[in-house]
């Protein structure tokens, strides 16, 4: 039996990363902003939340989803800054070239 999973974005990833990220990304108050739940906003930790999350897969569900559209919008704004400055590159050589 094969262990790949080519179209499951978060294999391979635990959930202690997956929280570790968002906790660098956005404060916990963000966080409960985003997802209500107290162990986001009652005396926040890794180690709290990830019990809880552990214990509670709707929570759990909701923490997921989050890292994966967050992951697709940066990968999808890292391709947008490439082409934009692969454009700028461009017409700065072009520019270049018609002044000389």
């Amino acid at each position: 039996m094969s262990t790949d999973q080519p179209n499951n974005p978060l294999h391979g990833i635990t959930l202690k990363t997956i929280m570790e990220d968002l906790v660098s990304r956005y404060s916990w108050q963000e966080l409960h902003d985003k997802i209500a739940i107290n162990c986001f906003i009652n005396n926040p930790s890794i180690k709290s939340s990830l019990k809880f999350l552990r214990k509670t897969e709707w929570a759990r569900d909701k923490v997921e989803a989050l890292y994966v559209r967050d992951h697709i919008r940066i990968e999808r704004n890292k391709k947008r800054n490439k082409r934009r400055a692969e454009m700028r590159k461009f017409r700065k050589e072009n520019t270049d070239d018609e002044s000389s």
